[in-house]
């Protein structure tokens, strides 16, 4: 609620974002993170809107330092968008995240082995999480997002940055 309230503030959304990402630069050498599309049988993919930043993009977040790539993704998914991974993920790809930082490094997954939880119920960090089909993305969906939804449909692999 309180991040909601300074975050409607004129600039400071931007201010808070610049501060975690100071914070991250100086207590860690290289960040990673991971995302995925998480695709149903429909062909409709997961996507989340956070309360801090614009648009729609694919769920994710960060590794922990010794967390396992992949035990970050389940529980990224199960706390952004009430999604349990069922089966296998598939690396897409890794990205340079250079919006973020020079260090920043995405692991991108495609997910279709899962199971919903139910609802997911918006939180601080999550405005909403929904599945949309992919040739009618809502609109403010990320360019980044766009770009790697294109590349996973058409099989290509990932640009090599974000």
């Amino acid at each position: 609620m309180i991040l909601n309230r300074i975050s409607a503030i004129p600039g400071m959304g931007r201010l808070i974002r610049r501060g975690f990402h100071l914070w991250f630069l100086l207590s860690r050498g290289l960040t990673l993170g991971v995302r995925a599309a998480v695709i149903d049988r429909d062909g409709r993919v997961c996507l989340v809107r956070h309360t801090y930043v614009a648009g729609w993009q694919l769920p994710g977040g960060g590794v922990e330092i010794g967390e396992d790539a992949g035990l970050a993704l389940a529980r990224e998914l199960r706390e952004e968008a009430a999604v349990e991974i069922t089966g296998p993920p598939l690396l897409h790809g890794i990205v340079s995240n250079r919006a973020v930082s020079r260090r920043d490094h995405v692991l991108i997954y495609v997910v279709r082995d899962f199971a919903s939880t139910g609802p997911k119920v918006p939180d601080r960090e999550i405005a909403e999480a929904a599945f949309w089909p992919l040739d009618a993305l809502p609109d403010g969906t990320t360019p980044g997002t766009r770009e790697r939804l294109a590349e996973i449909v058409a099989g290509r692999p990932p640009r090599a940055t974000w």
